[in-house]
């Protein structure tokens, strides 16, 4: 199978989903000796653009995993943005070392329902979006290796197959249509922990730089008032972990409380998963 361009296309609020992308789509540009392209549509003005593909483009597709799915916020982008036009894709996601759940099966569904043929799949593990304990580091050396490994072994089978081959979507772990419903996390008693609107506060530590303004990909934190946020929080990290200051921050009882729940359950390193 011929491919002229390698697309690296991710949503990426704290950088971890982007690095695995770019990583797996720069080795198979080199690896197929083809164009090395990239797209990063995780501010709300790039979401705007139509992405049109063609037959010999394969396309690296990142969003991380929130609450067990591709995040809701990104859906009408998905559905409406995005023409596949019979290019080979490789869904990707990736997970705070808890769980993808339905995250990656979903991901693909949306693909190939763009007209994009999955050729390939993985579900990778990141920093969690809230914490610097779980996935602490990820990826880190042992996930690039693997995700250097995954790229010669897509390219090698690209070689050796024609486009008829991917007339089906690539296997992938995960619940068919109806998908599993978002995590939720629980207190102690069992009762469900609403977090969904939940904000982060603004600490005397901040200069009023603007940093947060600009990488929020909601564009919810106001510019000239960085302590203000009008829009929604889904709760990606951006602010929090691209602050000079360490000056954004949140208190809410049961934000706190799932956080360190899920650094008390989820210690054991979670490793990628990969499907051909």
């Amino acid at each position: 199978m011929e491919i002229d361009r390698v697309w690296a296309v991710y949503f990426s609020a704290t950088d971890t989903t982007k690095k695995i992308v770019t990583v797996l789509a720069g080795e198979a540009a080199r690896t197929l000796r083809a164009e090395y392209c990239e797209y990063d549509f995780t501010l709300p003005a790039a979401r705007k653009d139509l992405l049109v593909f063609g037959p010999r483009d394969l396309v690296i597709f990142g969003t991380p995993v929130y609450a067990g799915r591709v995040p809701n916020v990104l859906l009408g982008f998905l559905q409406e943005h995005l023409k596949g036009s019979h290019a080979c894709a490789v869904p990707v996601t990736v997970y705070g070392n808890r769980n993808y759940d339905d995250a990656l099966i979903e991901l693909r569904d949306l693909l190939e329902q763009s007209r994009f043929h999955t050729v390939a799949a993985a579900a990778f593990v990141g920093e969690y979006s809230f914490s610097e304990i779980l996935g602490s580091g990820r990826p880190d050396n042992r996930d690039v290796s693997l995700i250097r490994e995954f790229a010669f072994g897509l390219c090698e089978r690209l070689r050796r197959t024609e486009k008829e081959d991917y007339s089906c979507p690539v296997y992938v772990k995960g619940t068919r249509k109806p998908y599993r419903g978002y995590y939720q996390p629980r207190d102690r008693k069992g009762n469900f922990i609403d977090i969904r609107k939940v904000k982060p506060l603004t600490s005397g530590e901040c200069d009023g730089c603007g940093i947060c303004a600009k990488v929020c990909p909601m564009g919810s934190i106001r510019r000239e008032d960085v302590g203000t946020v009008d829009g929604i929080c889904i709760k990606c990290g951006a602010c929090i972990k691209k602050c000079p200051k360490h000056a954004k921050y949140y208190e809410d009882e049961g934000y706190l409380y799932h956080k360190t729940e899920l650094e008390e359950q989820y210690t054991t390193r979670a490793e990628p998963e990969i499907f051909f």
